[in-house]
């Protein structure tokens, strides 16, 4: 099978740094070029908990889109997603886009939803692929950042992955602290 581009949500409120590793690690035995947005907190969005930890991913895989997403969801049941005494969320992976794939794929939708709705999503993406286009939409994802009226309070927060740091300290200065 040929590779296809794929962009990933990450999000964690539970042990945020150690589940976020945990599922990068895993990642990066799937994906090709794996790259890596800044790493934002927000508040939780559609339920009381904790605040999270958010990122997107980007790399290519020859897995199919079903196959990718059963992988996913053995990475998050590892990082104890399905435990039955779970408190909030410790690891959530997402597909967010399977190359130009439109559509509901076996209860997956994509583009996933999510993507114009959440600011812990689109950010992230409007900075690791800014001039990805929106394939229902058309606009690239820097676009659609700049137009967004989401309101919903993130800030950038430093973050460390294999000892490099994956939020520039410009950002950092720029957003500081709590918003």
């Amino acid at each position: 099978m040929s590779l296809k581009p794929v962009l990933l949500g990450l999000g964690s409120n539970v042990g945020r740094e150690r589940n976020l590793n945990a599922g990068l690690d895993a990642l990066s035995l799937m994906l090709r070029d794996m790259r890596c947005s800044p790493v934002f907190e927000s508040h939780a969005v559609g339920y009381k908990g904790d605040n999270f930890f958010n990122l997107v991913v980007a790399g290519d895989t020859s897995l199919s889109l079903m196959e990718l997403d059963r992988r996913l969801k053995f990475i998050e049941a590892d990082n104890g997603r399905y435990a039955p005494d779970r408190k909030g969320l410790p690891l959530d992976i997402d597909v967010l886009m399977y190359g130009d794939r439109v559509g509901n794929f076996h209860g997956l939708e994509l583009p996933r939803p999510e993507v114009l709705k959440n600011a812990f999503v689109l950010w992230p993406l409007s900075l690791l692929a800014p001039d990805v286009r929106h394939p229902l939409d058309g606009r690239r994802f820097a676009e659609l950042w700049q137009a967004a009226q989401i309101d919903q309070k993130l800030w950038p927060t430093s973050f460390r992955w294999r000892e490099t740091e994956l939020t520039p300290s410009q950002l950092l200065r720029e957003y500081p602290g709590r918003s």
